[in-house]
Formats: C-alpha cells, sequence, structure tokens
C-alpha cells in the first residue's frame, strides 16, 4: 500500500508571506506585539556585521492546530501475507500539539543595525510571538520529539536492509503449531507430543517463505533505487516498508508482482521436492503443507485491490491508462474496500459449503465462530489497509506544499561571548525565535539550542554566554531554503537534529528550521482534504 511520511507544515492559506510586525518597544514578556509601520520588504541579512544589535527579518507565527496522526514516515509499503497482506501504519508520528510558527521569508536580521530594528510588514496574521513570547525565555520545556517506533526483533540485515520479527509473530507461530499440531494427530498419530516440534518446524518455515517473497520485493526496490526502510514479519505475514514511490507505473507493476511471482515458484519447488518423497512421512507433510501455503499467499496477494499486491498492480494499470497515480490509488482501494466485504461475508459462506476443502456437514459451532472471526479479522486488515493508501495518496498530493522557506523561523546572529540575557534581548526586539552563534565576519558557527536556554534559569543568563548552549553546525545542519515535499524530508531524516540552519543559494542566512515544527506541519497535512 501507498503510505507516506514526513515531516513538514504547511501554511493555511495561500502562498503569500503572512508577516508580523516586530515592535522595539514590546516587553519582554507578553502575548503580542502591537503593529508597526508598513516599509518594504525585508532584506537578507548582511553576514559582515559587527556584532551589535540584530535588526529583523521575516518573522513565521501562523499557529495551525495540530492533528494526531499515527507512524510513518514517508514509507511505501508492499507486503505479503498468510491470506493477506498487512497494512503498516503511515511512518508520521503524532506531533506536540502545540502551535508553530510557519510564515514565509525568513531573514537572519543585520547584525549591524542600530538599536531599535525597523519592523517588518506582516499581513493577515492573528499573533506575533518572540522568542521570549513562544515559551523559550520563559522557561517552558520545547516539546519533546515522538520516538520511532521499534520493529520488534532483528534477525539480520540481508541487502542493507533490516528484518524484524514483530511480538506478534509469536502468537501467530503458537497458533499455527496448535493448528498443524492437530493435523498431523490425524495423518500421523504415532508422533504423540512430537508433533507439536514438526508443527513449530512447519510455521518458521512458513515465514522464512514469507521473507522471500519480501525479500523478492526488496531487491526490485534496490533495482529501481527506491529506499527500503525494513521488512518486518508480523501476525498476518509480513510487510517491505519502501520509503518511495516508483517512478512509472510499469516499475509499479514489476514491483508489487515479484513477490506473488516468488511465492508461485516456492510453490512450483515444494512440489518438486514432495515426487521422491513418501505422502505419511514427516517429510511428505511438511513439503505438502509449505506448497499449499504458498500457492494460498501467491494467489491471495494477487485479488485486485490495496493493499495486496494485486491491488498495486491495479493501481499501475490505472495509473498508466490515466496518467495520474492518484486516480490509480482510488480505483485499487475501493476495489480493495468491496474485497474486504467480500471476505467479511463469502469466507465463513464458501467454507460451510465446502467449496474450499472442508466438509459442512461435519463443522461444528465453534468451526463456524473460528471461521467468522478470521474473516473478520481478514476484512479488517483489507479494509484499513486499502483507508491508508488513500491517505498516504493524499499526503503526497500536500508534500509539495511543504517547504523550508515557509516553516523557517526569524533568526538573529550573535557572536560566542554574547550573554545569553542579550541574546533573547535581540531575538525579542526583532521578533525572532532562533538564535545564530558566528564569527567576526558573521560565518554561522552554531545554533543555540532551545532546550539548552529552558535549563538556564533567568537570574543566570546575564552570566552564561551562548557559546556555551550551541550546537556545532555540520554540513547535514545546513538546509537549503529552496528544498520542498519529499526532498526536504530526505535531507532532515539524513542528519537527525532538532534544528537546522537555513541557507539561500547565495550562502547567506536565511533563519532556523526547527524538527518540531517540521512534525507538527506533516500532521496538518495528513489532516487536510484532498
Amino acid at each position: 500500500m501507498d503510505a507516506s511520511g514526513g515531516s513538514g507544515q504547511p501554511r493555511s492559506g495561500n502562498d503569500e508571506p503572512a508577516e508580523h510586525s516586530a515592535d522595539p518597544t514590546a516587553p519582554a514578556t507578553g502575548p503580542t506585539d502591537p503593529p508597526g509601520p508598513e516599509p518594504g520588504p525585508p532584506r537578507p541579512a548582511d553576514r559582515a556585521g559587527n556584532g551589535t544589535e540584530g535588526s529583523p527579518g521575516r518573522d513565521g507565527t501562523d499557529e495551525p492546530n495540530s492533528t494526531d496522526e499515527p507512524n510513518s514516515t514517508d514509507d511505501r509499503t508492499s507486503g505479503s501475507t498468510i491470506g493477506t497482506a498487512a497494512a503498516p501504519t503511515p511512518d508520521a508520528e503524532s506531533a506536540p500539539g502545540a502551535p508553530a510558527p510557519t510564515e514565509p521569508h525568513h531573514r537572519t536580521p543585520d547584525h549591524r543595525a542600530p538599536d531599535h530594528p525597523t519592523p517588518t510588514r506582516h499581513a493577515a496574521a492573528p499573533e506575533h510571538r518572540s522568542l521570549a513570547h513562544s515559551g523559550i525565555a520563559k522557561g517552558e520545556p520545547p516539546e519533546p520529539r515522538p520516538k520511532e517506533p521499534g520493529g520488534g526483533i532483528l534477525m539480520g540485515r540481508p541487502f542493507g536492509v533490516p528484518v524484524y520479527v514483530a511480538p506478534s509473530w509469536f502468537l501467530v507461530a503458537a497458533l499455527i503449531t496448535w493448528v498443524f499440531g492437530g493435523q498431523l494427530d490425524r495423518v500421523l498419530p504415532e508422533l504423540g507430543a512430537a508433533r507439536y516440534l514438526v508443527s513449530l518446524f512447519f510455521a518458521v518455515a512458513f515465514y522464512a517463505s514469507v521473507l522471500v517473497h519480501e525479500l523478492a520485493h526488496t531487491i526490485a526496490a534496490i533495482r529501481f533505487k527506491l529506499p527500503v526502510r525494513r521488512i518486518q514479519l508480523q501476525f498476518f505475514g509480513g510487510v517491505s516498508e519502501i520509503e518511495k514511490e516508483a517512478e512509472t507505473p510499469g516499475r509499479e507493476f514489476v514491483l508489487a508482482f515479484v513477490g506473488p511471482l516468488l511465492s508461485l515458484v516456492l510453490a512450483g519447488l515444494f512440489y518438486l521436492a514432495m515426487k521422491p518423497v513418501e505422502p505419511g512421512t514427516v517429510p511428505g507433510v511438511l513439503l505438502a503443507g509449505l506448497m499449499v501455503s504458498n500457492l494460498i499467499v501467491a494467489i491471495f496477494n494477487l485479488l485486485p485491490g490495496l493493499p495486496l499486491d494485486g491491488g498495486r498492480m491495479l493501481r499501475a494499470v490505472v495509473w498508466k491508462f490515466s496518467g495520474k497515480p492518484m486516480t490509480g490509488t482510488v480505483a485499487a482501494a475501493w476495489v480493495g474496500r468491496a474485497l474486504a466485504v467480500s471476505v467479511l461475508i463469502g469466507l465463513p459462506l464458501l467454507n460451510q459449503s465446502g467449496a474450499l476443502g472442508g466438509s459442512g456437514e461435519d463443522m461444528g459451532g465453534m468451526d463456524t465462530v473460528t471461521d467468522a472471526l478470521l474473516a473478520a479479522i481478514l476484512a479488517a486488515i483489507i479494509w484499513t489497509g486499502a483507508g491508508n493508501s488513500l491517505r498516504m495518496a493524499r499526503l503526497r498530493e500536500h508534500l509539495p506544499e511543504l517547504r523550508a522557506r515557509t516553516l523557517t523561523r526569524r533568526a538573529v546572529p550573535v557572536e560566542n561571548d554574547t550573554p545569553l540575557s542579550e541574546a533573547l534581548r535581540r531575538a525579542n526586539a526583532a521578533g525572532a525565535r532562533a538564535l545564530v552563534v558566528v564569527d567576526a565576519d558573521g560565518t554561522p558557527l552554531s545554533l543555540v539550542r532551545e532546550a539548552a536556554i529552558v535549563g538556564v534559569p533567568e537570574h543566570r543568563r546575564p552570566w552564561v554566554a551562548v557559546s556555551g548552549l550551541a550546537q556545532e553546525l555540520t554540513d547535514g545542519m545546513r538546509v537549503s531554503a529552496e528544498l520542498a515535499g519529499e526532498e526536504l524530508l530526505d535531507v532532515l531524516r539524513a542528519t537527525p537534529a532538532t534544528e537546522y540552519l537555513v541557507v539561500e543559494e547565495t550562502g547567506e542566512i536565511y533563519g532556523v528550521l526547527s524538527a518540531a515544527d517540521v512534525e507538527r506541519a506533516f500532521v496538518r497535512a495528513m489532516a487536510r482534504p484532498a
């Protein structure tokens, strides 16, 4: 299924910059700054300053509401299952509830400007919040970044991709061991209690076949230069989390088809291995079970509905003829939902009629309940996976709206030995919400961390230099102001940090991008209608 994740918060409204005035006489605390006059647009930072008072750049203070969203990071997932494809949750974490500024055209103020900076014009903005007003200077703790969920027990890294076994796998392994053990008791009663060891071996061998199915997706993705986050074996099978979408419908079709194809190949190999083996023996029973189970996995995953592999193939076909990947996703997702309803109603009826190999007359009440429960679980997984595919497709439509330029906070340049209290005063006067430590030539050296500011009591701030609270800049912490969408998210994922320095193509400082703002922006993008 399609799953996109990422971070970044689109601005509400249009793409025109919404700006706020920064009153140089505003107090250090208070809810808002009064509006100022309306001069022309702000100019970029002059990096050759002397480290004195900073003039205002551009401020971002829109405060959109946040909406909780499950985990996904920009994940495009291809799954194989015991009868269905498990749909992973999106790779985005729930963002903190507090709002964040998301205004465009952030500039680092010229720190050679006079003590009373010229206010910039900000149109259609509900509230102006400086560094002090935002809670940083008041000692309020910054919102914690959500932790990435664990994938279970790491089993290895074939082709450099981590393979995890989720805790739910042990539950289904125990269930398979119990059910297959009962069948062995009828076929090979002489095994006694040892039948459960044979059944456990079957469960492990079957999931090894599922892993081969997922590795087929992974190898195809690597061949097409698509990053694979991980493979996870879970309750109803396995899932390959591919972080980007195929560029063409042809590649999408191949990427989906290779999984069922490998399952069919495995079923054929187990069938050939059965030929020289006596049917009534343990090897014969195991090979027959593995042949049938792989055949079921292949056929079920070829059903044309998301999140199954067949649904991805249908999506690719519709995409090819319509020219629009979103159209293919919508069509395959609704077919997937119809398939879920069919499984819910049809699977118990087929089993009762004996069409699936059982005897309808011999079925008891418990068997009927078990069939209905299994059908409900499978239907719920398919329905949920189809819905997730629609949400991820909608997110991809909104990802281009997530731009580094619109999410960047205005920053004030300060030198190493500047007291924290003075740096915060300059930031408040300029309406800025970030501090960049520069050298005597104005070259950025480090970023003052929000969490570090919180840890300094207010009465100690005149004696604490900003250099002691700053994080040294690395190459990965320099972000182009022109980045947007998945490209921006890829850069942030490559170098995890709490803040990033945003620069123009000319090398001029544009501002500071907070990871917390980006996370909240992603959640808002997920909440927007298609």
